[in-house]
């Protein structure tokens, strides 16, 4: 709306918005101050507006293009303050900008003097604005967006104070999420952030997590330059179309020897890369490199590039040749700078470069084991994409069978002295067995917040055969509900 009235295309009088095709026809996406007065709300049906309000509304269409020209202007111009300004993207609605002042803001009197100019600068430039400072960028957006006094300026280390009572809405999550939030009571951030991490996560995604570790500064989250928004990528055209797979790498080496520096500059690197070539007669042929950690050294990538070309051999289908090719990196991880080292590199290193050289040549990522924030047993790991280094396992494990089944089968005829003893005999895979030793019990409750049921009890037994298992009794034993007992695992 700023845009069209700075333009002279909408009077400053009377209400007005902007509408766009949305599911169920147009709806409306942005509005001025006297139409939010009326009630009405970004989302509506534009049909149900006009019915239920009995003023005339100015309905003006949405231009996403003029819209993105006019926030890159205003980014150029916030340049005065500090290099580093990036536009808003999706997750804060593209409706605002981010500047990184760190190490500038001395040049304009200090911290609380840049933003008064900012403030002073915008208003007689008549474009309405909502200005934070804080930590992170996660907090001066929730800050921002909670509606405060603007400008708010946070002192150093103390964001999460100001972040605890703002509602849920402000740490830039989809509205189903923010909604489900609510329904359970949490409003607040500080609700929010009190919950166990893994049954949120469980429950909600690892959206919540993701937002609430970057407003307080325990995950990072770089801005894009405006000069550099996801331009990570690079083409290059040919006047004699290129076949051989040799000229295919030197090509897409030559690329990432373009777009290294940018990742550099922006201290990220490179977790997955699409090398996209287009053929003479139109057709198009898209390779996907998967990388077990960032990366933005143009040999290594050519390298791995060079493996995946030499799995498809014949498969490549260069036709009459390849006219260009593009290489775009479509997934980044920030990269911290290391000090190159005179013996070679690390164990780690040698792993990742391991793993990423079988990934090319089987045509698919490699896959691991890894830990769960779970004490259940069968929900205590997970098969995840190879990563390097790998999540950390905790420094002391309880003794856990070599074979754990994914569905533990159940015990049947078990006979015990006691009622919440061990077995002495039982019957399982219709075959008898009589215990020997026993070790436990180890209780394992289950966890609260997935599932109402009873607390396990785990018993380490051999049996007089020699083989050692793992079973459990679900629930203490009861007069009217016998105990049911499982085998959940072998040991060795």
């Amino acid at each position: 709306m700023t845009r069209l009235q700075r333009a002279g295309l909408a009077p400053e009088e009377g209400p007005h918005a902007l509408a766009a095709v949305g599911p169920g026809g147009l709806r409306l996406v942005a509005l001025n101050g006297q139409a939010r007065a009326l009630g009405l709300a970004v989302g509506e049906l534009l049909g149900r507006v006009r019915a239920r309000i009995g003023v005339p509304l100015r309905v003006h269409p949405a231009e996403p293009e003029a819209e993105r020209d006019a926030l890159h202007r205003l980014c150029r111009w916030a340049m005065r303050y500090a290099p580093i300004v990036a536009p808003f993207g999706p997750a804060e609605a593209c409706h605002g900008l981010a500047i990184d002042i760190e190490g500038a803001s001395h040049l304009h009197g200090g911290e609380a003097a840049l933003l008064d100019d900012l403030a002073g600068r915008l208003a007689r430039s008549r474009i309405p604005a909502r200005i934070a400072l804080a930590d992170t960028m996660g907090a001066a957006f929730a800050l921002a967006r909670s509606g405060r006094a603007s400008p708010a300026l946070v002192p150093p280390g103390e964001h999460a104070a100001h972040l605890a009572p703002l509602p849920v809405e402000a740490l830039r999550l989809d509205a189903e999420v923010a909604a489900g939030l609510r329904r359970l009571g949490l409003r607040r951030i500080a609700d929010v952030e009190a919950l166990p991490r893994s049954g949120l996560a469980r429950r909600f995604g690892l959206a919540p997590l993701l937002r609430l570790d970057q407003a307080h500064g325990r995950r990072a989250e770089p801005l894009a330059p405006l000069d550099e928004a996801r331009s990570f990528s690079a083409a290059r055209g040919f006047l004699d179309p290129i076949g051989r797979q040799s000229d295919v790498i030197a090509a897409a080496r030559a690329l990432m020897e373009e777009i290294a520096p940018r990742l550099e500059r922006a201290g990220l690197g490179a977790c997955a890369l699409r090398l996209t070539l287009h053929r003479v007669d139109g057709a198009v042929r898209t390779l996907e490199i998967g990388l077990s950690r960032p990366e933005r050294g143009p040999e290594r990538i050519a390298g791995l590039i060079a493996l995946r070309l030499e799995r498809l051999g014949a498969g490549l289908d260069a036709g009459f040749g390849f006219e260009t090719v593009d290489l775009a990196v479509t997934s980044a991880e920030p990269m911290a700078a290391k000090q190159a080292s005179l013996g070679g590199s690390g164990a780690g290193e040698r792993v990742a470069n391991l793993a990423d050289t079988i990934a090319q040549r089987i045509g698919r990522r490699l896959q691991r084991l890894a830990p769960r924030e779970s004490h259940v047993p069968e929900r205590a790991e997970g098969i995840v994409s190879w990563v390097a280094p790998p999540l950390p396992y905790p420094a002391i494990l309880p003794a856990r069978p070599l074979v754990l089944f994914a569905r533990s089968e159940a015990a049947q005829d078990v006979f015990a002295t006691a009622p919440d003893g061990p077995p002495h005999r039982f019957r399982w895979r219709a075959r008898e067995y009589r215990v020997a030793r026993a070790e436990g019990p180890e209780r394992i409750a289950p966890e609260w917040w997935r599932e109402q049921a009873e607390p396990r009890d785990y018993y380490r037994i051999e049996c007089e055969a020699g083989r050692r298992l793992w079973l459990y009794r679900d629930g203490p034993h009861g007069p009217e509900r016998p105990a049911a007992w499982f085998v959940h695992g072998m040991f060795a």
